[in-house]
């Protein structure tokens, strides 16, 4: 198990329907930590810069309209295997896929409106939270559960 961070963006459908609050504790409870958060509206180059690997997909042109149309919150995640954790608890990219449980197999039907996006690899995360937060944005700490979450292997 590796410690690693990954960027997750609670998308305007999620700021919308209130679940940021429902969204951020499946987080917590599973021990990952937030490091960097933040409320904002992402301005179009951003968004484009962010999610440069899809221009050109048929997708494309919707999903930047979407992730403007209002405000997200930007999270910055840190734990064991962060990545696949997220993944894991936010369900499959098609909610339709998803398992009841998972982020979008309880909130959502909708491939674009499917409450969240993560980073899906180490590249695709420290690239994404460059992005998206300065170094000075994402912080350190220690959780009290720290020692319980991730006793030291004997």
């Amino acid at each position: 198990m590796e410690t690693e961070q990954t960027l997750v963006l609670i998308k305007p459908d999620g700021v919308q329907r209130g679940l940021i609050g429902e969204v951020i504790a499946r987080y917590e409870h599973k021990g990952l930590k937030i490091v960097g958060m933040k409320l904002q509206q992402l301005p179009r180059d951003t968004a484009e810069t962010l999610y440069a690997i899809h221009h050109g997909k048929p997708f494309y042109d919707v999903l930047i309209e979407f992730i403007i149309s209002a405000p997200i919150v930007a999270l910055a995640i840190e734990g064991r295997d962060a990545i696949e954790l997220v993944r894991i608890l936010n369900g499959e990219t098609d909610p339709r896929e998803s398992q009841p449980g998972t982020i979008r197999g309880d909130f959502s039907i909708n491939i674009t409106h499917n409450i969240v996006h993560a980073s899906d690899s180490p590249q695709s995360a420290q690239r994404e939270l460059e992005i998206v937060f300065t170094p000075e944005e994402r912080y350190k700490y220690h959780r009290m559960d720290e020692a319980i979450l991730h006793p030291s292997v004997v």
